[in-house]
């Protein structure tokens, strides 16, 4: 534009609209839009890890969908396997980069605090999803309440146990999520006695692990354990699998997450339910919270916000989980992606 805009009235019609207007018909346009303006090396990065896992291809996608919707750039990076170690190092090439903010899915809290606190006195915006860092000076929380994620999973164990039997957890060992399911899961068992958790089998992020202690447990000779509930997404299908092996029926299943193996086994009858959570959700609406506190930053970082009665932001932002079961995995299946390997 030049100073003039010229608008088109009744088809050929044309009339010239005074310099000052068209400036002002601008603004109204762009807000119209609801856009705001973005600098071309303003960029968003999520730092997770085992990015490979189906898990973070639908986070990914959520981060994309909002970097599109938002007109920015933001990209997903991590290691491909558990690794805390590559993750921190992945954080601190990312913060190398001068990132306009940064989102990360904590692995091992220990490991990647001083790296989330160094960012924050870098004055990048950091904020964790999926898994926290309650003791850094992360800006806020958006994931899962998973204290209750864990209750609703123990609450599936006991009503299929009729409030008695062995239960076999598998976890990851460090990760603050899953520290928070497993105390959900001891919260309901607490109250529950006759609820036994007879082993917790830490998995170290490798499927493998979770089959092949399965099959030690199951071929010991002992009382096999009358429920096998997992903590995270990749055990329960390898449980399910190994029992599946060895034609044993009659075990309640009950996983996280909605892997394609894990719906397939649900809809089969190995696995009995599985608590889903909303990845997609979650990067989807923290690249939207990085974005506005890039643009309407807060007086300071590095201040202690959760007590701050006057927090320009929340700490923590649920997104919440859902149940699916038999009566209700059909709809989940047709909901997924297609996948890779299948030419989706």
């Amino acid at each position: 534009m030049t100073g003039e805009a010229i608008i088109s009235i009744r088809g050929s019609h044309r009339k010239r609209l005074v310099p000052w207007l068209a400036p002002l018909l601008l603004v109204a346009l762009t807000q119209g839009c609801g856009s705001r303006p973005h600098s071309a090396d303003e960029k968003y990065w999520l730092v997770a890890t085992n990015i490979k896992l189906p898990y973070w291809q639908s986070a990914n996608a959520g981060l994309t969908a909002a970097a599109r919707q938002l007109g920015v750039l933001a990209e997903m990076v991590g290691p491909d396997s558990y690794d805390p170690q590559a993750q921190r190092e992945e954080f601190r090439r990312v913060l190398a980069k001068k990132p306009t903010g940064i989102m990360v899915s904590v692995a091992d809290p220990s490991v990647m605090t001083p790296e989330i606190n160094a960012a924050i006195a870098q004055g990048i915006p950091v904020i964790t999803m999926d898994s926290d860092a309650p003791g850094s000076k992360r800006l806020l929380f958006v994931g899962t309440n998973n204290y209750q994620a864990g209750v609703m999973g123990a609450q599936v164990v006991v009503r299929g146990l009729n409030g008695k039997g062995s239960v076999v957890l598998y976890t990851i060992g460090g990760q603050e999520n899953l520290k928070e399911r497993l105390r959900g899961y001891q919260a309901v068992f607490a109250e529950n006695p006759q609820i036994r958790v007879r082993e917790i089998v830490d998995i170290r992020g490798d499927p493998r692990v979770a089959f092949d202690r399965t099959k030690e447990i199951i071929s010991s000779g002992k009382d096999l354990p009358d429920a096998f509930a997992c903590l995270e997404a990749i055990a329960c299908a390898e449980v399910a699998d190994v029992l599946d092996r060895n034609r044993i029926t009659g075990k309640l299943i009950v996983a996280m997450d909605t892997q394609e193996m894990t719906l397939e086994w649900i809809r089969k009858g190995m696995i009995t339910a599985t608590v889903a959570q909303k990845p997609y959700t979650m990067a989807f609406y923290g690249l939207k919270v990085l974005d506005d506190l890039h643009h309407h930053r807060p007086p300071s970082l590095d201040a202690d916000w959760a007590r701050n009665l006057f927090a320009p932001f929340p700490m923590v932002v649920d997104t919440g989980v859902t149940l699916v079961d038999k009566s209700n995995v059909e709809e989940f299946i047709r909901a997924q992606p297609p996948s890779p390997r299948k030419g989706g």
